[in-house]
């Protein structure tokens, strides 16, 4: 049997209409998946050379499979494995196979829902301080504010108070900017051995290094002061595997903070941002979560049930998230041949999940460019579920979620009872980067 008869792929995208449009899909590729997927179907190929493929998808079987079903012949793709550790180390997001199992073994518990209730007061008091001062009646860019307070959110439930304020900003500095150089090397692959020669790897690795340095200086301060603080990384130090008994080596547990601190910002930061603009446009949804909340406030005190009865409220973070998911793609490589629906792919085909266009499929939703909150109400929500993905999905899904959601729940909770949102513009602009950053959104802060 020929290859060509072993395998079979979707209908496949010319490589001549890949490269004519190479330059508007490195500047935003969202328009073009779509029109696609439009042409296409719910999943699209294109060839690569004689035998490499690469497969885009909007596809929930597809999306089950990978993730899910099958997850374990799926691993992440060399654009997570080799340009991310790169300058982030091998920690969760990065690595694959029996490590990566390890270690979430080993992180897994700092991440449980107790642990969590823990850092719920530290979290709400960073949420308070950040927003306290913000610009009343007056036109403010929303992504730099949200971005600022989920930082410090991730920053003071890493390492508690006991940082300089100087650390904090330098390793925000650091990670936006390599993010930022990061998918510049991803999206202009063929411009690899200009970004060598000019010496822009060599500067970004240093500033990479230079973050763990600072990383390392925190993690030795905290260990040469034998202080039990409750904050995660405390809760990180006193971790030990199950064969060794053993903690994480200093080098490991500097490449998980670094995760940490991008994975648990920048998307937290980007679905704030959303909803907070979609609040701007709807003020009848944003009444209704007002009165939520002022009544959950009068039943109780207790900032654990007040979180766990934000039922309205979370169904909007969940309506934002499916429109506007910050995880906005996700790609594995298959290690073993195998069968992807009706197709049958060779190993090492690369597969990318748009959820940005799972969440807009009209085979899977109803109006789907609408924002309607009651998708994730009652009877309906169980329908919604099955084609949402605002964390990833399977045994990888994101690790810091139920962190992510107390955190927007006591951010959306404490501005919308203390002010009234009202957007700028109905439009919203944002730039697909490794999340889906926001871009120009922006808002009026009123006092109620």
């Amino acid at each position: 049997m020929s290859t060509q008869e072993k395998y079979n792929y979707p209908p496949k995208l010319s490589i001549l209409r890949f490269f004519v449009d190479a330059e508007g899909v490195r500047k935003n590729p969202i328009p073009y998946h779509k029109r696609y997927f439009e042409i296409f179907g719910d999943s699209f190929s294109i060839r690569i050379g004689k035998s490499q493929h690469i497969i885009l998808s909007r596809d929930n079987n597809v999306a089950q499979y990978i993730l899910q079903k099958n997850q374990k012949n799926y691993y992440k793709s060399k654009f997570q494995s080799v340009y991310l550790s790169k300058y982030l180390g091998k920690g969760l997001l990065t690595v694959d196979g029996e490590f990566w199992l390890k270690q979430r073994r080993l992180i897994q518990p700092a991440f449980h829902k107790q642990k969590m209730n823990q850092l719920v007061e530290n979290m709400k008091s960073t949420i308070i301080a950040e927003l306290d001062d913000v610009e009343i009646d007056k036109e403010i860019d929303l992504f730099p504010v949200m971005s600022e307070l989920a930082f410090n959110v991730v920053a003071k439930s890493l390492f508690q108070f006991s940082i300089a304020e100087e650390k904090l900003d330098r390793i925000k500095y650091i990670i936006e900017t390599v993010q930022n150089f990061l998918i510049k090397e991803i999206r202009l692959p063929h411009k690899a051995w200009w970004f060598s020669i000019s010496g822009q790897v060599k500067k970004h690795l240093g500033l990479a290094e230079e973050n763990n340095r600072i990383i390392r200086e925190i993690i030795d301060e905290r260990v040469a002061s034998k202080v039990e603080i409750n904050d995660l990384l405390n809760m990180l130090l006193e971790t030990r595997y199950e064969d060794t008994g053993e903690g994480m080596s200093v080098e490991q547990l500097i490449d998980e903070i670094k995760i940490l601190f991008i994975a648990g910002h920048e998307t937290t930061a980007n679905a704030l941002t959303f909803t907070l603009h979609l609040l701007g446009n709807h003020p009848d949804v944003q009444q209704k979560v007002f009165d939520e909340i002022s009544k959950i406030e009068e039943q109780t005190d207790d900032v654990i049930e007040q979180l766990q009865k934000m039922v309205y409220t979370n169904a909007v973070l969940n309506e934002s998230m499916r429109l506007y998911p910050p995880a906005w793609i996700t790609d594995r490589q298959n290690v073993e041949d195998d069968s992807l629906g009706q197709f049958n792919i060779k190993s090492g085909t690369l597969i990318g999940v748009s959820f940005y266009e799972l969440h807009r499929n009209p085979k899977y939703w109803d109006n789907p460019d609408i924002f309607n909150p009651e998708r994730f109400l009652g009877e309906e929500k169980k329908h919604s579920m099955q084609y949402f993905y605002p964390f990833g999905a399977g045994p990888r899904m994101c690790i810091g979620a139920g962190f992510a959601i107390y955190e927007m729940g006591l951010a959306i909770a404490y501005i919308i009872k203390k002010y009234k949102i009202k957007s700028v513009s109905t439009e919203v602009n944002f730039n697909p980067l490794i999340t889906l950053k926001p871009v120009g959104v922006k808002v009026v802060f009123s006092e109620r």
